[in-house]
């Protein structure tokens, strides 16, 4: 059975606006595809398997040592999405398409916004050490696959300097990552009201404005679920071989579903690809077009991973 996504759970227990505006931004960032569930607060208690029982066979007529697995808690948070929508009614009201249109163009906008920030939170979290491009709040908020992961699983490119970026290889699904809905799902696009607002110097006027309100975060219940490639830069390129090695480390029955890079690391991708092309005798070599699997596993490119990263 298909994973519920963030869509079709906004789709549940969003308003109709909430859930246009998503259909709208969604398809500019793929990991927002991703399994996702909700539950009733903004957390709860994920237990977690460390580790099976070791079992063994036994002669007969003999007894046998109990056994169980070995497991933890883990506390998984959701983490408030607030987006305040202010539009000034004067401006508003003197647009020629009407103030409608206007405040319909901003809420785009914002939500637009807001699943950008999710999508890079997803990768960077709060980490402070990356780009201060690549997350609007990076010491807020749910952590990211970077803090999570487990780093044992990683092909290291060995790129120098602040221009390096990564290949996440991601399972999705109730076992391994998925995104978390808090407040039941709860995605709230209030109605359009009039308020005394102020502006940067406390100085009053009137604005329409509307609120985005959701509870939102990542849980990664398996460790095993992700694996990086990173350091990557334009010296260093990125191959097919690089995604086999990192292929490798998962544990057997662990394949990710999607591997998630930049623009730049698909190009790189592409270069290391060659056609040898036989005419008339010739030989010709040739490039490939943009790949959109390696090693099987289906490519996404999103703007969400940086080429900026520094290298570590």
């Amino acid at each position: 059975m298909a994973n519920l996504n963030l869509i079709d759970i906004a789709k549940q227990n969003g308003n109709d606006a909430a859930v246009g505006l998503i259909e709208e931004s969604i398809q500019a960032h793929p990991e927002l595809n991703g399994a996702a569930r909700t539950i009733a607060g903004t957390s709860y208690t994920a237990l977690i398997r460390e580790s099976l029982p070791t079992i063994g066979f036994r002669n007969a007529n003999e007894g046998a040592t109990a056994v169980k697995s070995v497991w933890k808690q883990k506390l998984v948070n959701t983490f408030i999405v607030d987006a305040p929508i202010e539009v000034d009614k004067a401006v508003a009201d003197a647009a020629e398409d009407g103030p409608e249109v206007v405040i319909a163009r901003e809420a785009s906008g914002v939500m637009e916004g807001v699943m950008r920030s999710l999508a890079s939170q997803m990768y960077y979290g709060t980490a402070t050490t990356v780009a201060t491009s690549a997350a609007g709040s990076p010491t807020k908020g749910f952590p990211g696959l970077v803090e999570t992961y487990n780093t044992s699983i990683s092909v290291d490119k060995a790129g120098a300097g602040s221009d390096t970026s990564s290949v996440w290889a991601v399972k999705w699904g109730a076992d391994a990552v998925q995104w978390v809905m808090g407040q039941n799902g709860m995605l709230d696009l209030s109605e359009v009201t009039i308020e005394r607002v102020l502006d940067g110097s406390d100085n009053p006027y009137r604005a329409y404005t509307q609120y985005l309100l959701a509870y939102w975060g990542l849980q990664q219940i398996n460790t095993n679920a992700v694996g990086r490639i990173y350091n990557i830069d334009t010296g260093t390129g990125l191959t097919d071989d690089d995604v086999a090695n990192l292929l490798s480390l998962f544990p057997t029955g662990m394949r990710p579903d999607v591997l998630y890079m930049s623009r730049r690391s698909l190009r790189l991708l592409r270069q290391s690809r060659v056609a040898t092309i036989s005419s008339g005798g010739t030989d010709r070599v040739t490039g490939l077009p943009f790949p959109d699997e390696s090693m099987g596993i289906p490519i996404a490119v999103t703007d969400a991973i940086v080429d900026t990263e520094t290298a570590s």
